[in-house]
């Protein structure tokens, strides 16, 4: 009897090899995505544009961000890292379930790739939307980081907004679960940039900030109470963030700028937006 040719075994074996062959083809992107990029920070940007931002603040929020990415301290700080890597993304925020992306996850590295998100960010449409649920866009960023392709030595959530939280749960709840998985919260609040509107304004947000929505390793927030301030307050942050050395090294003046969490107990009630609509949340 003759054997079976050759070619024929090859294909047994081939054939008996196939499903080890998917299974370790779907496992090696798992591990990729496990792994990740390795980054000095994660960051994502989370901005307030419910209808109490007015296109002026918006307007203030964006390029705040645009020049930030593209101003010399920035760059500064970021090769001054050990990767002199960082991610980020930005989202927009307003009521519990109206989250949407408007720059996805971005390696920034250089100069020209700074560049690249910075004219992408600007670039993208405004909205607006009801309510205000500042637990709504750290719920949904801490989701960001979920299996993102980045693995960096730092994440933080940046939320910047114009009122308290008065839409979902309890913001504290939310920044507690951040906490929870080592993510930080920093704050950029806006006080008093524009006329006071009612019920959904507070006095001294700057406070509620510190005291309600800041948390986590290195935390800390920075008022905003004035337009000409609004760039130079979000490059000092954004600085603070991913900078290795404290940003006065990088030429940045942030004397009565940076307020840093404190652990004691809360000056203003966490719950005072929550209850501005006949004692209830509204939930979408």
């Amino acid at each position: 009897m003759r054997s079976a040719p050759p070619f024929r075994a090859n294909v047994f074996v081939a054939r008996a090899l196939a499903p080890l062959a998917l299974a370790l083809a779907l496992a090696a992107p798992a591990r990729a995505r496990d792994q990740g990029i390795a980054v000095d920070a994660e960051l994502v940007f989370g901005v307030d544009i419910s209808y109490s931002m007015n296109r002026d603040e918006q307007e203030l929020q964006r390029n705040g961000y645009v020049q930030a990415l593209q101003s010399q301290e920035f760059l500064n700080a970021l090769k001054s890292n050990a990767l002199g890597k960082v991610a980020i993304a930005y989202i927009q925020w307003a009521s519990y379930g109206d989250q949407n992306t408007v720059l996805d996850w971005t390696l920034v590295s250089s100069p020209e790739s700074a560049k690249a998100a910075a004219e992408k960010l600007a670039a993208a449409p405004y909205r607006r939307a009801r309510r205000t649920s500042i637990s709504g866009g750290v719920d949904a960023a801490v989701k960001m980081f979920e299996g993102n392709g980045f693995k960096g030595a730092r994440q933080v959530i940046d939320i910047s907004g114009d009122g308290p939280n008065n839409d979902g749960r309890p913001v504290t709840e939310a920044r507690a679960d951040a906490i929870a998985k080592g993510i930080s919260v920093n704050g950029l609040p806006l006080e008093g940039i524009r006329p006071y509107l009612g019920p959904a304004d507070i006095k001294d947000l700057d406070i509620y900030y510190e005291d309600c929505v800041v948390g986590g390793p290195d935390s800390f927030m920075i008022a905003v109470h004035d337009v000409k301030q609004f760039v130079d307050a979000t490059r000092t942050k954004l600085v603070r963030e991913i900078a290795s050395r404290p940003a006065p090294k990088y030429g940045l003046d942030t004397a009565g700028l940076v307020q840093k969490a404190q652990a004691r107990e809360p000056r203003v009630s966490c719950m005072i937006g929550e209850n501005l609509w006949g004692g209830g949340r509204w939930r979408n």
